[in-house]
């Protein structure tokens, strides 16, 4: 019974989920580096997929080259856990008419061992994970301005 009570109530309040009914279709451009091709296909696989360069939207992604800082050294100077951070710019458009800008950063801290194998290791997860952080953002931003504006229309 409460169930059926909370969906109710829900109904009525006029709340939609940002998802539905809003366009995703959405080109991103080829973005340059390694880092750059990953951060590209997190994007189009939360987008639904790569879409045709005559898709109505266009979001277009710079990112910058990741840079690392020391999170913790030993008292011999070495250190044991880097951060890694990844920032990009971005421009979302509709035709020619530019929608939203801006800026989103990722981080992630990893373990840094003498070890070169596992080193190297530890540093790819850390950068798989601080790409996927950073579409998500950069993808709900885009949705949530594409709504926005379809809503304004």
């Amino acid at each position: 019974m409460k169930k059926y009570l909370c969906l109710l109530l829900l109904c009525g309040c006029g709340f939609t989920p940002m998802f539905s009914g809003s366009n995703t279709d959405i080109y991103v451009p080829a973005i340059s580096g390694i880092n750059g091709i990953e951060l590209r296909n997190a994007l189009n696989s939360q987008f639904g997929g790569q879409k045709e360069p005559n898709a109505p939207y266009q979001l277009v992604v710079s990112l910058k080259n990741p840079t690392t800082k020391y999170k913790a050294l030993e008292p011999t100077g070495s250190a044991t856990w880097q951060e890694i951070q990844l920032t990009a710019d971005y421009v979302l458009k509709h035709g020619d008419e530019k929608i939203a800008s801006g800026t989103e950063t990722a981080s992630e801290s990893y373990t840094f061992v003498r070890y070169l194998v596992a080193a190297n290791a530890s540093y790819n997860n850390a950068v798989t994970n601080t790409i996927t952080v950073l579409a998500n953002k950069i993808g709900t931003r885009a949705i949530a301005d594409i709504a926005a504006y379809e809503q304004k229309k």
